[in-house]
């Protein structure tokens, strides 16, 4: 269904575009609005086929456990990483972030909208304020890394295992509620 949807949205725009390119001057709105109202239909078409894939029983789950697991597996490895800075060498570190750190940052993104349909819109910012922290402390890691800054790799691995941990701590408050 959401096919079709994006099959809509997209004949809308050629057919308007086709319309418009006629004659520079004058467009013919009775038509256009067709093309229009068409593409209309296919943006609610594929809005209502998210919500409905979104509050789906069995996908609401599945992702939940996606999102604990990803959680887990990021605290678990970035706080492997900060106890290994030492040994670590710093222009390696960016590609040890990439290999242990990239797939669960991924799926945790992908799901990441089921927290506000099981837990709430508060629930929701409060545990992605602090993935997103650490995000972007794992993104100066990266940097610093590429670069050869040691004292802000060190720095700011420690700060992305705090964010990390305190979403999953906010996760697991979610969930007893």
């Amino acid at each position: 269904m959401k096919n079709l949807g994006y099959i809509l949205i997209a004949a809308a725009f050629l057919g308007g575009a086709y319309l418009t390119s006629l004659d520079e001057r004058i467009v013919e709105w009775g038509y256009f609005s067709a093309w229009l109202i068409l593409g209309f239909i296919g943006v609610a078409i594929v809005r209502i086929s998210s919500k409905q894939a979104a509050h789906a029983d069995d996908k609401i789950s599945d992702n939940i456990a996606l999102i604990k697991s990803s959680l887990e597996n990021l605290v678990k490895n970035v706080s492997m990483l900060n106890a290994q800075k030492a040994e670590i060498h710093t222009y390696d570190m960016h590609t040890k972030v990439d290999e242990l750190l990239l797939d669960d940052l991924d799926a945790f993104a992908e799901a990441r909208e089921t927290i506000a349909h099981k837990f709430g819109l508060q629930a929701y910012a409060e545990i992605m304020n602090h993935f997103a922290g650490g995000e972007r402390y794992l993104n100066r890691v990266w940097s610093a890394s590429a670069d050869g800054y040691i004292d802000e790799v060190n720095e700011y691995i420690g700060k992305a295992q705090e964010q990390f941990e305190e979403a999953q701590k906010r996760l697991m408050e979610s969930q007893s509620v």
